[in-house]
């Protein structure tokens, strides 16, 4: 497990083992390895890593939204204790936008261009709750109200491409908020957008999460985004989950090496540290090296990192890590060097 907690007890989201495959040149290839990582009541939770990790192909088997050609070839994927994998397409139409809903990263492929944006909020309620409507329409204006968006009454008649790239996001925000779902998986949120719009952005997703009292997933590259958003962070390389705590944990004393790394690799926002990039790139999952898939690009490498691969292992407090030589990265982020 990736948390401690009462065995009563049931998280909101509990994903377990999960691994997917994609069909490349006639064969299976395996993305995503045995991940597992759990999303608890009121929580927000970033899974974080370079791009090709395996992120935003894990929250979409959240959703059963996998792309042509994957699939979940192992793995466990439940919701309030309800498993997920194999659900008829059916059933899943009572989940998506009601139970769990997604904030895409490109808002323009997400919203209907010849639909105003307003219908395009009303028709959740039409659809959804049966509202008339003159209903479907007050709650859409409620909802744009809600999400910062202003002369909701004239934009509620606008289109997509009259909306600056922040405020066609919170047009998908207020979709996604519409049925009041449990949990909201947001997929780089703000990659498209610029600085102090990406910081308007998440302090939206966050404030109306915790009003509503929902569970949020950001999917993300950038760790100043977890930093500021983040209860808790899983960090992915190559579809393996390599470290999983509280973003304090994390942050202040990571115990993987490829968590040390990104955080080096990520600049100052004052400029005294200039950033040092991860030497060399991730392996292609078609030939992935022996033993721990990091080792290559690892300083801290020894003859066994060359042979197993390492499990993911609890360290107490709620952390787990998956590297043999955990305690020792640790020690060394102690001792207050900056990079490795």
């Amino acid at each position: 497990m990736t948390s401690e907690r009462s065995t009563a007890s049931v998280p909101l989201l509990e994903v377990a083992g999960l691994s997917i495959d994609f069909s490349a040149d006639g064969q299976a290839v395996q993305t995503v390895c045995d991940a597992s990582f759990t999303v608890e009541e009121g929580q927000t939770l970033a899974i974080v890593g370079e791009s090709g990790s395996g992120k935003t192909l894990t929250s979409l088997a959240t959703l059963g939204l996998l792309p042509p050609g994957a699939e979940i070839s192992a793995g466990s994927i439940k919701f309030r204790g309800a498993e997920l994998v194999g659900l008829p397409e059916n059933d899943w139409r009572t989940i998506r936008g009601q139970q769990i809903s997604m904030v895409f990263q490109d808002p323009m492929s997400a919203l209907n261009p010849v639909i105003t944006v307003g219908k395009q909020i009303a028709e959740m309620f039409i659809k959804t709750r049966k509202m008339s409507g003159t209903e479907a329409r007050d709650a859409a204006l409620a909802l744009m109200k809600e999400v910062g968006i202003p002369d909701e009454t004239n934009r509620y008649n606008n289109y997509p491409h009259q909306f600056s790239g922040g405020m066609r996001q919170r047009v998908v925000i207020a979709i996604a908020l519409a049925l009041q779902p449990s949990l909201i998986i947001a997929d780089e949120p703000t990659t498209a957008l610029d600085v102090t719009v990406q910081a308007q952005v998440l302090r939206l997703l966050r404030q109306r999460c915790e009003a509503r009292g929902m569970s949020m997933i950001i999917v993300s590259h950038d760790l100043g985004v977890v930093a500021r958003s983040a209860d808790a962070v899983a960090v992915m390389y190559s579809g393996r989950i390599v470290e999983f705590g509280s973003v304090e944990q994390v942050f202040t004393r990571p115990a993987h090496p490829y968590t040390k790394g990104l955080m080096a690799a990520t600049p100052e926002r004052s400029g005294q540290r200039r950033a040092v990039p991860i030497p060399g790139h991730p392996p292609d999952p078609r030939s992935r090296p022996q033993g721990c898939d990091f080792n290559p690009r690892c300083p801290f490498a020894t003859e066994e990192c060359l042979v197993s691969v390492p499990p993911l292992r609890g360290m107490g407090a709620g952390r787990s890590c998956a590297c043999h030589h955990a305690e020792r990265v640790q020690s060394h982020t102690a001792t207050g060097a900056t990079h490795v």
